[in-house]
C-alpha cells in the first residue's frame, strides 16, 4: 500500500536533496585542487638538481718533533812536529820607537823700530782718566856739562817739550764747525827737526771729515809742539824721526 505525502513535504524534501549534492560536489571540488597544489609542488622538488655530498675530513694530531742539535766544532789537529818539544811560540819584532815630528822652522824676522810716540794735547768735551799736559808755561835758565865719552849706555827717547794751549787750539778752529759748535779730532804725524820744531807733517786721521779740523791741526803741529829729538848712546841726535800727536778741538761756546 503506498504513502501518500504531502505536496509541500515532498517539495522540501526534494530541496534537502539538492542542497546535500551541491554541497558534496563543492567538497569534491576543493580536495581535487588540493590533490592539484600537491601533484605540482611534489614536481618542483622533484626537479631540483642533487647536491653531492662531501666526504667527510678525518683530522690526525701528532706531536711535533724538534730537529737535532749541529754537532759541535772540532777543533783542527795540530801539525805533526817533526822534531821534539813543544812548538815554539810566534817571534815578536822589537820596533824602535817612531822619533817625534818636527816642528817646522817658523822664519827670523828682523827686529822692527819701536813706534813713535803718540801726545794728545787739546780741550776734551768729556772727562777722562788721562793726565794732561802742562801749556802756555814759559821760562829760561843755563847750565853747564860734560863732553861725551867711551863707553856702553842706552840712547834717549824722543821727549814733548811742550804742547799748543787752549786760546792757541781756538785760534785755529774752523769757522764752520765754530759756528755749528761742533767738536772735533785730529791726528798727524811728523819729523822732528834738531831744533825741536816739527816738519813734513801728514794728515793720519780726522773726526768727523770735512769741516776742516785735519788742516787746522797740521798747522798747529808745525807752530806750537816742541819736541827733544832722539839721541844715541853717544848723544847724537836721531834725524828723521817721525811723532804722532793728536789734537783735540772741544766744543766751541
Amino acid at each position: 500500500m503506498a504513502l501518500m505525502v504531502p505536496r509541500h513535504v515532498a517539495q522540501f524534501l526534494s530541496k534537502v536533496k539538492a542542497r546535500r549534492w551541491t554541497r558534496l560536489g563543492i567538497i569534491m571540488a576543493v580536495v581535487a585542487l588540493h590533490l592539484g597544489v600537491l601533484a605540482v609542488i611534489g614536481l618542483t622538488r622533484a626537479s631540483r638538481p642533487s647536491v653531492p655530498l662531501q666526504p667527510p675530513v678525518s683530522v690526525e694530531l701528532f706531536d711535533m718533533v724538534p730537529p737535532p742539535a749541529p754537532p759541535p766544532e772540532l777543533d783542527p789537529e795540530p801539525a805533526a812536529d817533526s822534531g821534539g818539544g813543544a812548538p815554539a811560540a810566534p817571534s815578536r819584532a822589537n820596533r824602535p820607537p817612531e822619533p817625534p815630528p818636527v816642528p817646522p822652522e817658523l822664519p827670523i824676522l828682523a827686529p822692527s823700530p819701536a813706534p813713535a810716540p803718540t801726545v794728545i794735547v787739546g780741550a776734551s768735551p768729556t772727562a777722562t782718566l788721562n793726565i794732561g799736559l802742562g801749556q802756555g808755561g814759559e821760562g829760561s835758565g843755563t847750565g853747564s856739562g860734560t863732553g861725551e865719552g867711551d863707553g856702553s849706555g842706552a840712547g834717549v827717547g824722543a821727549q814733548i817739550l811742550r804742547g799748543p794751549s787752549n786760546g792757541e787750539i781756538m785760534a785755529f778752529v774752523p769757522r764752520e764747525a765754530l759756528r755749528r759748535r761742533i767738536p772735533g779730532r785730529a791726528a798727524v804725524n811728523c819729523v822732528i827737526r834738531p831744533d825741536t820744531r816739527l816738519e813734513a807733517c801728514r794728515l793720519v786721521d780726522e773726526t768727523p771729515g770735512g769741516l776742516g779740523f785735519g788742516d787746522a791741526a797740521l798747522r798747529i803741529a808745525e807752530a806750537h809742539f816742541r819736541f827733544r829729538p832722539p839721541t844715541t848712546a853717544s848723544g847724537r841726535v836721531i834725524e828723521g824721526f817721525r811723532v804722532t800727536v793728536f789734537v783735540e778741538f772741544g766744543r766751541q761756546g
